[in-house]
Formats: structure tokens, sequence, C-alpha cells
């Protein structure tokens, strides 16, 4: 363990009765990042998929990181599997990439853009990859549009 990365070995958790997974973090963040909540950081499970998100504390007793259901896809594992885990403290500016197509429609609804901008990092990031990977134009299109309105009622992800 280095002050710039740390490895370990974790058990790849269900949270609840959802298809979410997630790993414990086994060391003290306050020690190792000289932070106690939130932690941004990147990660590379299995020396092979790269991954950027955050330790969180939920309601237990050391933060977890999760593992998205594409991560262990690629991976080829699930709930009770090992994996390996080397992360870092990612100290890099989190831009979320807006489109063309989804800019015009933000435009035409201000009050939403704002929203939008005020949101962290991940739900904006979830709401443009949502839009992103629809496989028909016209699916994309009534995503941009529940997008909007989604937003506009104040739910702040997908």
């Amino acid at each position: 363990m280095t002050k710039d990365s740390i490895s370990f070995k974790a058990v790849i958790l269900q949270s609840g009765d959802i298809n979410a997974a997630y790993v414990e973090f086994p060391f003290s963040t306050e020690e190792f990042f000289g932070k106690k909540g939130l932690v941004k950081i990147k990660a590379m499970f299995d020396d092979k998929i790269e991954y950027r998100g955050s330790l969180i504390k939920m309601k237990s007793d050391c933060h977890t990181l999760g593992l998205t259901q594409e991560i262990r896809k690629q991976l080829g594992k699930s709930f009770g599997d090992e994996v390996s885990v080397k992360l870092w403290e990612d100290k890099e500016e989190r831009i979320v990439i807006i489109p063309d197509d989804v800019a015009i429609v933000f435009n035409e609804n201000l009050k939403a853009k704002e929203l939008f901008d005020a949101m962290n990092y991940t739900h904006r990031k979830e709401y443009i990859r949502w839009i992103v990977e629809a496989k028909k134009p016209e699916t994309r299109e009534k995503r941009k549009l529940k997008m909007i309105e989604m937003i506009l009622h104040g739910k702040k992800g997908i």
C-alpha cells in the first residue's frame, strides 16, 4: 500500500434484494485519504476494468464502492465472487459532455438546464448515458423529453 494507491481483495456483496452490488473498503478513509465522508476515486478491478466513482458510507461501519451491472458483466462475476481492487483518489474535475442534440433541448428548457447543472456528477452522467445508449433515434428523442420532465419534477437520477 502506497499513499498514491491502495490494493485489496473483496467479496462482491448484494445491496438488499435489488440487482445492485458493492465491495467494502477495508481501510480507514480518514487515515488514507484524510477524509471521513465521500471520497472520489478511480479504480481498477481485476487489473482490467477501469471505473470512476466514489467511496461512500451509507449506514455501514465502513466505506463502500459500487460495482455496476456493466462492470460485473465485463468481469464475468456476480454476488459472492472475489474481485481485486486497486484504487486511488480522483482529483480531476468531473465533466459530463452534453451532446449537441441534448444541448438544444436544454436551450429550450433553461429551468431544466439550471436544475441539471446543480446536480452531482453521477446524476448528470447517468441522465446523459441513458439518452446516449438509446438504440433507436425515436427512443433517444423520447428520453430527452422524459429527462426534461423528470428534472422539472425534481427527480435527480434515472
